[in-house]
């Protein structure tokens, strides 16, 4: 492993050595209990004896992990990283228990004057072929000023003017935060409230990928009858804080075959999850 290098355009293409990860049907149980499954409603995804299913958004797990082994080789500070947009593309469905090969690279890397932003995309692999890509954006504050391009800002998505096909409501309990990080996120500023004091926040918030999850269950639900092997993509941008207890509202609007917009919000109507289009199988 080379020493980590400053952020700058240089680093577009600095990949990691391919990695080996393995996951079983506990590991996917316990994702889709932390994403808010309930066992009468979402039986198949939390009991083996019926697939386990393995919901989609499970993708972002080994994501994160080889998100990390990519950043390990880049200078910055931790403290100013903040997430921000994700998506995941299924080639098929992901198996219940695998082994597969997964290399992460740096696609795109941006100067906003005060941040910088680095596009970190997962391709992962197993003995049938590419199984599912991830692909997140991470915005470091106070990173910026290092004469980067600034990068093109992406058409924004126009949510339709008409109430949505489907409005999706899940609570929060107050104990999600203590158990999706047991799924492999360990920052500490989802669950130690000096540790979220200190980064600026009242008190410890819900992980955005565990929103993104309760999304992706939404979407899986309404959208491909609960069936993951209609499930094809999902991109989103983290746009405000969920808190324990917090309603997440999950609005969908199918705007072509196979395509539908959503956006996320809590009981307080400030939106958690914004630009999010999901692509799916038609029936």
């Amino acid at each position: 492993m080379s020493m980590a290098q400053p952020i700058s355009a240089d680093l577009v293409g600095l990949s990691t050595d391919p990695i080996d990860i393995t996951w079983n049907e506990k590991d996917v149980q316990l994702y889709a209990l932390a994403v808010g499954c309930k066992p009468e409603q979402e039986l198949d995804f939390v009991y083996e004896a019926r697939g386990p299913k393995v919901l989609p958004t499970f993708a972002v797990i080994p994501g994160l992990n080889v998100m990390g082994a990519v950043m390990g080789q880049v200078q910055f500070n931790l403290a100013m990283l903040l997430h921000g947009e994700q998506k995941i593309t299924l080639h098929r469905p992901i198996p219940a228990s695998g082994k597969a090969t997964a290399v992460g690279s740096i696609a795109e890397v941006w100067d906003k004057g005060k941040a910088a932003v680095i596009g970190v995309e997962c391709a992962v692999s197993d003995d049938e072929g590419p199984l599912f890509t991830t692909y997140a954006t991470l915005f470091i504050r106070a990173a910026g000023g290092f004469g980067g391009e600034r990068g093109v800002s992406a058409p924004a998505l126009i949510i339709p003017e008409r109430d949505p096909d489907v409005v999706v409501e899940d609570v929060t309990r107050a104990e999600q935060a203590a158990l999706y990080r047991l799924t492999g996120d360990r920052n500490p500023i989802h669950i130690d409230p000096n540790f979220a004091k200190f980064g600026g926040f009242e008190r410890p918030f819900l992980h955005g990928l565990c929103t993104y999850g309760f999304a992706g269950r939404a979407a899986l639900s309404s959208l491909c009858g609960g069936d993951p092997a209609r499930f094809v993509s999902m991109s989103g941008r983290f746009s405000d804080q969920v808190y324990m207890g917090d309603s997440i509202i999950t609005r969908i609007w199918k705007t072509e075959p196979g395509m539908a917009l959503m956006q996320v919000e809590t009981q307080k109507g400030n939106v958690v999850l914004s630009q999010c289009q999901v692509e799916f199988r038609p029936e």
